[in-house]
Order: structure tokens, then C-alpha cells, then sequence
């Protein structure tokens, strides 16, 4: 299966039957990022995790039973 990359419009060639395939295929919302730019976001999101002034807002699991 051949996808584009959202940020810098890379095509790249996945293999048709691997789950993130099928992601793409059966809901559309789901878009591909390669591993270049993958890596690049997460880099920068620590960078400015580290700096204290960025909050990073995530949603807490919570098991049914505990609360």
C-alpha cells in the first residue's frame, strides 16, 4: 500500500496487511506520519516538556473499580 506522509508529503510503500494498513483503510481520520518526521515531533515535544513551561495535558486511565 502506498501512503503520503502529512508533513512532508513523502510516499512510502507499507505493507498492505500490517494493523497501521488497515487503520487507513477502515477510518479515514487516520493519517500517516514516516518515521523521520515521527521522531522529529517527538524530539521537540520533550524539548519544550523540559523547559516547565509547557503542560502536557494527558488523559489519566482510570480502572472502574478504583473509583
Amino acid at each position: 500500500m502506498r501512503v503520503k506522509c502529512v508533513l512532508c508529503d513523502r510516499i512510502e510503500k507499507i505493507d498492505s496487511y500490517c494493523l497501521q494498513a488497515k487503520r487507513l483503510r477502515n477510518r479515514r481520520i487516520h493519517t500517516y506520519m514516516c518515521p523521520s518526521c515521527h521522531d522529529r515531533i517527538g524530539e521537540n515535544t520533550k524539548k519544550r516538556l523540559n523547559t516547565g513551561h509547557f503542560r502536557f495535558n494527558r488523559e489519566r486511565k482510570r480502572e472502574k473499580h478504583l473509583s
